[in-house]
């Protein structure tokens, strides 16, 4: 299951969950990520410092949470494509003689 980004999340926290976030916030204009005072900030709050509307953060939220989805999806799959060529995949149960 997808982590799960919100608005009240403190900046540390969303940087944790993946580190390549940090570019995401920069591109949109937010270069204080790094900041001391972004350790005690949520994502909302640093935002706002930075003229963003309540609309705009809700955008950079789905946005996060959807590159959060897409990367999951895209290493399960070469998980599973990867595990398939090394001739570890699991049984398929619907494959079993009952």
């Amino acid at each position: 299951m997808a982590k799960t980004i919100t608005k009240d999340m403190l900046i540390p926290e969303i940087l944790e969950m993946d580190p390549y976030i940090a570019n995401m916030l920069m591109a949109q204009g937010m270069h204080c990520i790094s900041c001391y005072a972004a350790a005690g900030e949520s994502l909302a709050e640093a935002m706002f410092v930075h003229g963003y509307s309540a609309d705009d953060i809700d955008v950079m939220v789905n946005e996060l949470n959807d590159y959060l989805k897409q990367k999951e999806e895209y290493e399960a799959e070469n998980d599973a494509e990867a595990r398939k060529a090394a001739g570890v995949e699991p049984a398929d149960a619907s494959s079993e003689n009952v």
